[in-house]
This record gives C-alpha cells, structure tokens and sequence, in this order.
C-alpha cells in the first residue's frame, strides 16, 4: 500500500478489532492512482455514489454501505439491468462491493466502525446530524477516535445557515440558486437542466476535496471533514450570469440555448437538423462568414462588433440561418472545425455514442458484465479502469464481515 494512504496508527473502535489486509483485498485486480485507498461509501442516489465511483474508476477499495432496503436508485426504473437493479443505479455505482447494513442497530454500527480502522475515507449524504445521533459524529467521536479520516458530508444545504439540515434535491437546487431561470425560452418558461447538473457538480467538488484533504493528511498526518452540498455547487455555476448581475444590476433573463454575452454561441436551423455554433471572437466570426459565403455582414455596422451583434442579435440569426438553410449539417460542422470554428451536430443520445470519437475516447464501455460511460479523467501513467458490475445489495456481506 502506498505509504501515503497507510493509517495503521488509527486507533480500533471501540469494541471492534481491526480487519486484516486480506478481508479488503477485492477479487478484482485494481490499477490507478488510487490504488490502496481505502473508502466507505454510506451515500446514496447521486452525488455521493458518482464521487466513490470516480475514486473506484482510479483503483480506490470502495464499499458501498446500504441500508436493508437499499439505496433507493435501485429501482428509479424501467429500464432495469437485472430485477431490483435500475439502469439509473449502474452509472454510479460500479466497481464498488456491497454491505448492507441497518446502522440503526449497536451490532450494525460495530461493523461500520471495525471497518473505519483501517478506512482512508467515509462518504455519507444523510440529512446533517443523522450520523451523530447514530453516536458516529464526526465532531463528536470519529475525529478522535480515527483522527487519520477523511469525512466527507455532502448534504443540500450543510449544517450552517437558516436552511441548515433541510433536505434537498437536484431540481429543487436548480429552482433556489437560479439555474432555471436562465435555462428555457420564454414561451416555455424556466426549465429544468436536462440532467441533474447539480448532483453531478456536487459530486466532482466532493472528490477534488477528498483529494485536497489526502494531501494535506501527506504534509500534517491528520485527517479532516471535507463538506460539498447542492446549494453552495449550484450558486457557484452561476458563471457569467452572476458576474453580470453583480456588475450591471441587470436580472439575468432566460436566453434559450443562446449565450447571454455571445450572440453567435448558439443553436441554428441548417438544412436537414440543427447546429451548435462556439464563434467567440472575431478571427472565427470572418472564417464562417467567408464560408457561408456571407461577407458582407462583416462591413455591415449592425454586426461589425461582438457589441453591435449584440444589440441586433435577432437580425443577426435571420441572416445566419437563410444562409445555414443550404447546408447540411454534419458536412458544415466538419468543414468548420477544419477552419477552426467550433460547430457540432445537435445530436441525440444515442447518436453522441456512436460518434468514432466516442469509441476512440473509451467512453463507452460495452462489456458481458456492463454497459457505461466510460472515465472522464485520464492519466499518462497511472490509468484508471471502470470497475466491475454494481453489487447487488449485500452482495459482498459473507466476505466483508468475516
């Protein structure tokens, strides 16, 4: 194990005696950075679970603490991968092994705490104060007794501020901090992000904390609490809209797809579907002007300037789009790129992960045992994997707990 991550002066929990090496060991062969890390996953649903899968991708030991009726994703379905297991619950829980536990219980949480001896990292999303009432506070007993953990709480809305302990949920986030008042035409009104951006952003400040707190733990050999929630992760995704508002008083509106300081950021018609055009400056802006054939909205005032287009967007997209109307899509948007002008299809799920591209990212992972996205975070020498199949609920219970 690399010394960095070694916590053999953690004292034994009261009660517990400290598990072998070999009771940790995974049948699996890992590889990663992480390797030898070792980690309790006691969160559920979203964020939680994508952190612990991230550290597992990169060859953490992750188990993943249930209670007896189970992380509730098991059945947000159809489509289900096998009964009791939804599709939902297998994007975020691979490589992991399976307890369940019901740590309302003295036995239970004897487990829980014979398993911290020799734990690198608890994650848990309980409403904030549910641990301590279990007699596992981090304050309260956990900094003490294990003073090499890294805890990390990821919760709604922390335990500071008048909405402390409050329950909270991805879309509930997105109404409250702002995010859907900037997202949706006018005609529909503000609109949920299509996927639960919150969670997910949640869960990567929750692993770059960890990772924070193991480093520092190098320097000091102390562990510490690492804290994400929902609400400070969705105010602080609030770029550029909150910088805009702080500086001009002016309420940010719903723009659609559109960029709110960008006019040629946007979707456009095309002849057979849709685009997405990235022109930020003005290089790019005469590159696809000179290739829509359309020069002459380059010495025309309304449009001369990121500003000007700006005040006369509108006309600007009419323009574009009697033009784009003699395209097809794919063809321009490989012509663009080419030039150096971002463009993509408007592409739907299925067609993203059948993009060459995909398969040669390694973004899609198609094996007998799994079907899912592949790693986002990829290192020269030290690669991670995606793991074997999510456990079935208390899978792993017989070898753990011996």
């Amino acid at each position: 194990m690399p010394a960095s991550f070694e916590n053999d002066q953690r004292p034994a929990a009261t009660g517990a005696s400290p598990l072998t090496d070999a009771a940790w060991l995974d049948t699996n062969a890992k590889q990663g950075s992480l390797v030898g890390l070792r980690v309790l996953d006691l969160s559920r649903v979203l964020a939680g679970p994508l952190c612990a899968q991230m550290l597992s991708d990169h060859g953490a030991d992750v188990i993943k603490v249930e209670a007896p009726q189970g992380d509730e994703t098991r059945l947000l379905g159809p489509p289900f991968v096998e009964p009791g297991q939804a599709a939902y619950f297998s994007a975020i829980n691979r490589g992991k092994r399976g307890l369940s536990l019901d740590l309302t219980t003295p036995a239970d949480r004897a487990i829980l705490e014979a398993l911290l001896v020799n734990a690198d990292v608890l994650i848990e999303n309980f409403v904030p104060g549910t641990m301590a009432k279990w007699g596992l506070g981090y304050d309260e007993y956990l900094a003490t007794a294990f003073p090499k953990l890294i805890y990390c709480s990821i919760s709604g809305f922390g335990d500071t501020g008048p909405l402390a302990n409050l329950p909270g949920y991805d879309a509930v986030l997105q109404a409250m901090c702002g995010l859907m008042s900037i997202n949706g035409e006018p005609q529909t009104g503000p609109t949920r992000i299509g996927v639960p951006v919150v969670d997910q952003v949640t869960g990567y400040n929750a692993f770059s904390g960890i990772m924070m707190a193991l480093w520092a733990r190098i320097r000091t050999g102390q562990g510490q609490r690492v804290e994400a929630t929902l609400f400070d992760s969705a105010l602080s995704m609030l770029i550029p809209h909150a910088a805009n508002w702080m500086n001009s008083g002016k309420t940010p509106a719903l723009t659609g797809s559109a960029h709110p300081n960008i006019p040629t950021y946007n979707r456009f018609e095309v002849g057979d579907g849709q685009i997405f055009l990235g022109i930020v400056n003005e290089g790019q802006f005469k590159k696809f002007c000179k290739h829509i054939q359309r020069e002459d909205l380059l010495s025309n005032p309304l449009f001369n300037s990121n500003a000007s287009r700006m005040t006369n967007r509108e006309a600007l997209r009419h323009e574009m789009e009697v033009a784009l109307k003699e395209f097809n899509r794919a063809e321009l948007c490989k012509d663009l790129m080419a030039l150096g002008v971002a463009a993509g299809p408007v592409h739907t799920v299925p067609e993203a992960f059948q993009q060459p591209h995909t398969v040669a990212r390694d973004m899609f992972i198609q094996r007998d045992d799994y079907q899912g996205v592949g790693l986002p975070i990829k290192l020269s020498k030290t690669p991670g994997t995606a793991g074997v199949r999510p456990p079935r609920l208390g899978e792993h219970n017989p070898d753990i707990v011996r």
